[in-house]
Parts: structure tokens; C-alpha cells; sequence
């Protein structure tokens, strides 16, 4: 006798978290997201169908393989993964599961899914300062470079992706939000906690929040204290010079 699963078919899509690395493309033209466990190797986009990692050719998800996306019903379980040292530079993800989907106790393994939110906590350096861009995490994939969220001081003088330039190269209208911590991270998923900045593709507007505009503007001043500091550097080394010649 062959056990049958059985079948929801629900009015809409249903709503999953997980984690993920946030990646830029080589040539700096797309932006997408690595998984931390398995499939980790195969970035993917806003929207994307998964794939076996075995090889093999069946429909994902398969009841008698472990292949297909994850993901957590409760947004709490999936912050809690970001508490792991190995995580700590890893961000949040709102998705909404697509395609046929396995339902467990504790989530979903599934075809497809959207990614709808991504929400960065605080810089992954370490500091423990609240994170207002990405920069390079100085690992990847093959045709990927790994993001890592930095706060105003780390992202000093490194080249760096603002939240609104990752949202509008991953397109879709993803929406990255800034927690800012633990506190805020818990807030910051629906439309009315901390502000998200929207993607330009598809037609979808950038809107600011309170809470971007204040990171947005010390990420820009400690990009003009640094540039000031490389200008009175020069000017020293210019009069140096010419006092010598």
C-alpha cells in the first residue's frame, strides 16, 4: 500500500523564514542569496526554482530525498540560526512558499519560492553597530562574491552596496529592511516597523523610512570623514615634497 501525503490547497501562498548570505554577481550587475546548509553552492535570485543537489531527475521536492528549498514556519526559530557564530553575518528572509511544498512540524521543503523582505541586523565585523550597507564578506562562489552587512565605521573606506543598490539589483520588488539588532529585527518585518527600501525594477518606487534615512546618512558621513582624511593626507605628503625639492 503506497502512503499518500495529504493536500492543502490553500487561497494564497504560505509565508516561510529562513537565512541566507546575501551575494553580488561578478560583474556587479545581480544580486541573489546563498543558502548556510545544504544547496549553500547554488545561489539564487528573488524568484527561483530549486534543484536537486543530488543529480537527480525527480520532481523537488521529493518525499524520499531531502532536496528543494527550507524554510521555517516561525520567524523567531529563523532568528534565532543568527545567534550561531557561523551566522552572525547572515540575513533574514521573508518567502512565500510557491509550487508543490512538503509541510513538516517545523516548516517547509518546497519547489519554488519569492523572496519578499530581507531583513539585516547589526554589522557582521563584529562591532555590534547597526548595519547600513553590504560589503565584500572576502569569501564566494564561483561567479559570486558574499555580501556581509557592515555598520557607518566598518564600511569605512571599503566598497560598498547600499541596502536601496542591492534591492534594485535583485529586483522583484524584494524589500531590505534594516533591524538595527535583535529589538528591531522583531518589528521590522511588516509594512508599518522599521522602514524598507524597496527595489527600483519592476516599477516599484524606493520609500525611506525614518530609520534608513538616519543610517543612510551616517554610512555618507563616514564615507566624507574618511575621503577628508585621505585629502589631508595628500596635502601633507604634497608639501612634504615640495619643502624637500
Amino acid at each position: 500500500m503506497r502512503l499518500r501525503l495529504p493536500e492543502e490547497r490553500p487561497s494564497e501562498p504560505p509565508t516561510g523564514f529562513k537565512i541566507a548570505h546575501p551575494m553580488l554577481s561578478q560583474d556587479g550587475g545581480s544580486a541573489g542569496f546563498t543558502g548556510v546548509s545544504l544547496g549553500g553552492a547554488l545561489p539564487y535570485g528573488v524568484l527561483a526554482d530549486a534543484a536537486c543537489v543530488y543529480g537527480l531527475r525527480h520532481r523537488v521536492p521529493h518525499r524520499r530525498c531531502d532536496c528543494g528549498f527550507h524554510c521555517v514556519h516561525e520567524r523567531s526559530v529563523a532568528e534565532g540560526l543568527l545567534c550561531t557564530a557561523e551566522h552572525r553575518a547572515a540575513v533574514l528572509l521573508e518567502v512565500a512558499v510557491l509550487g508543490r511544498y512538503i509541510r513538516f512540524e517545523r516548516g517547509f521543503r518546497y519547489a519554488r519560492q519569492r523572496v519578499r523582505a530581507v531583513t539585516v541586523g547589526v554589522c557582521g565585523r563584529g562591532c555590534g553597530g547597526p548595519a547600513v550597507a553590504f560589503a565584500d564578506a572576502g569569501w564566494g562562489r564561483v561567479g559570486w562574491r558574499a555580501l556581509a552587512p557592515v555598520c557607518a565605521e566598518c564600511g569605512r573606506g571599503r566598497g560598498v552596496v547600499s541596502f536601496g543598490e542591492f534591492a534594485r539589483l535583485a529586483g522583484g520588488g524584494v524589500r531590505v529592511v534594516s533591524g538595527g539588532g535583535a529589538d528591531a529585527r522583531r518589528s521590522g518585518g511588516g509594512g508599518g516597523g522599521s522602514g524598507a527600501v524597496s527595489g527600483a525594477g519592476g516599477g516599484v518606487g524606493s520609500a525611506f523610512g525614518v530609520a534608513e534615512l538616519v543610517a543612510e546618512a551616517a554610512f555618507l558621513q563616514a564615507r566624507l570623514d574618511w575621503f577628508q582624511a585621505q585629502l589631508a593626507r595628500l596635502g601633507e605628503r604634497g608639501s612634504g615634497g615640495s619643502g624637500q625639492g
